[in-house]
């Protein structure tokens, strides 16, 4: 959280946050796109439908009206004809609610893609805040929402006042129309009325899915103390990774001074570094480094070896050297062969003196 309940979020959101966000279902959508999809689409399918669906049900129900008199009408009699209605609605309705189904789905992937998730459905106390409610009913969200409304209203009465009156002339040539051609005039008023105020909707819906999204951009902005919790969190605590750095020289410490005791000799600089070196010739091709420290390490090493009685060897230009580029566990390079040679021949002869 911010130290500061009132500082100013100018900071543009994180992957993080938009993938938090994503989680719980907050996305940037317009309701209003889907639902004047779906009414331009039932609009469009019922003109392109309805002479089909007319035909269909008008040979329904003469074959229903024919089957009223039966002299066998019973109760399964009647249970069939309940049911064949009933596949016959579902035919009938199917191009045009299998057309809404599939621009309704299309319209909300088209505007978040694919998504799952049940944290909106989830119960929360704070919904129940009379508070918070009063506060989301006199939001800026909430009047912009109530004037979006009203503006509809308007045009929608607007639209169809036009239309009817645009129409009015043709009332009066009615007068000697059959019932069948005056049920025709009022389809195709109702028609224009409908998919003109579909049409001014979508214009509206485009305009509202922008401003969703720039609101959504909006509530999802991050004060600069959000951003730096949030690269902490994402990187780490600093003392918790100080500390986990510090067990890792610890151990690595140990590993080395467990390693000293297989040492042939420890070249030093002479106090400030000091590099365990093994060689055995029946058993390595070239000698190898168990352990190198600096100014503690390095006289834990000294200390280590004085007590197992490893030699200890002054070379300064090499002790430099070889600690910058050599890690324990490595082989020497061959570029140290000639150095490590001199001092591991110098460690013999000073064996053979001893045995001697």
């Amino acid at each position: 959280m911010a130290e500061e309940s009132f500082e100013e979020r100018t900071e543009a959101p994180t992957d993080k946050r938009r993938q938090e966000a994503r989680e719980k279902g907050n996305v940037a959508k317009s309701a209003e796109i889907n639902s004047t999809l779906v009414l331009l689409t039932g609009v469009m399918m019922l003109y392109w439908f309805a002479p089909w669906m007319f035909r269909q049900l008008s040979g329904f129900m003469r074959s229903m009206l024919g089957l009223i008199s039966h002299p066998h009408a019973d109760i399964s009699f009647v249970a069939e004809l309940t049911t064949q209605s009933l596949v016959f609605i579902f035919y009938i309705c199917l191009p045009v609610c299998a057309a809404i189904m599939i621009v309704g789905i299309a319209a909300n992937l088209l505007q978040v893609g694919f998504m799952f998730t049940l944290q909106p459905l989830a119960p929360k106390l704070e919904k129940l805040n009379l508070l918070s409610g009063a506060k989301r009913l006199l939001s800026l969200r909430s009047i912009v929402e109530m004037v979006k409304d009203i503006a509809k209203l308007l045009l929608i009465g607007a639209i169809a006042f036009f239309t009817i009156k645009g129409e009015f002339g043709k009332f009066l040539g009615l007068w000697d129309a059959s019932p069948g051609g005056i049920w025709v005039f009022i389809l195709m008023v109702s028609f224009k009325i409908v998919l003109r105020v579909a049409l001014a909707l979508l214009i509206i819906s485009i305009i509202d899915f922008f401003y969703q999204r720039y609101e959504y951009e909006k509530q999802l902005k991050m004060t600069k103390q959000e951003v730096k919790e949030e690269r902490k969190q994402m990187d780490g605590d600093p003392q918790i990774k100080s500390r986990v750095r510090s067990l890792q020289r610890e151990m690595a410490r140990r590993r080395m001074m467990q390693e000293v005791p297989k040492a042939t000799v420890v070249v030093t600089n002479p106090t400030y570094i000091a590099i365990a070196i093994r060689y055995e010739p029946e058993a390595m091709q070239t000698p190898k480094v168990m352990a190198k420290g600096k100014r503690l390490m390095a006289g834990q090493i000294k200390k280590k070896a004085m007590e197992l009685g490893i030699p200890i060897v002054e070379d300064k230009p090499l002790a430099r050297a070889m600690y910058d580029k050599v890690e324990p566990g490595d082989d020497i390079p061959v570029e140290f062969f000639a150095a490590v040679a001199e001092v591991l021949a110098y460690v013999y002869r000073l064996k053979k003196k001893e045995a001697a």
